[in-house]
């Protein structure tokens, strides 16, 4: 999933904030829109309202996608972890990151909704 601009940073804060500190992956680009990908499970964010600005990545027929990777170490202008990785199998939490999108961008999603993500 991505959140260009300030908003994507406001967003990562938020999430920052929430977790104490471990959101799961996220990387930020320092050019072009200064986009903020969040790295979820795959087809989490398939048949979910998601608050305005945020672009979800999903694959399907008919339909290409990708999402920039940096290295793990070592310099990868334009993109840098915001939050690198922990393990494998980590990802942002994608209810919590919903929730959060909603609040922060002030969604009509009724917070209850997030849960079922």
């Amino acid at each position: 999933m991505r959140v260009d601009g300030a908003e994507g940073r406001r967003l990562a804060d938020m999430m920052d904030s929430i977790t104490a500190g471990d959101p799961g992956p996220i990387v930020t680009e320092t050019n072009g829109a200064r986009a903020v990908y969040f790295y979820l499970p795959p087809g989490s964010t398939a048949n979910k309202a998601w608050a305005p600005g945020v672009t979800r990545f999903n694959s399907g027929s008919g339909r290409v996608s990708y999402v920039p990777v940096p290295a793990l170490s070592g310099e990868t202008w334009p993109l840098f972890w915001y939050c690198p990785p922990a393990n494998s199998g980590r990802f942002v939490h994608p209810a919590i990151l919903r929730n959060a999108a909603a609040a922060l961008f002030g969604h009509p999603m009724s917070f209850g909704e997030g849960a079922s993500c």
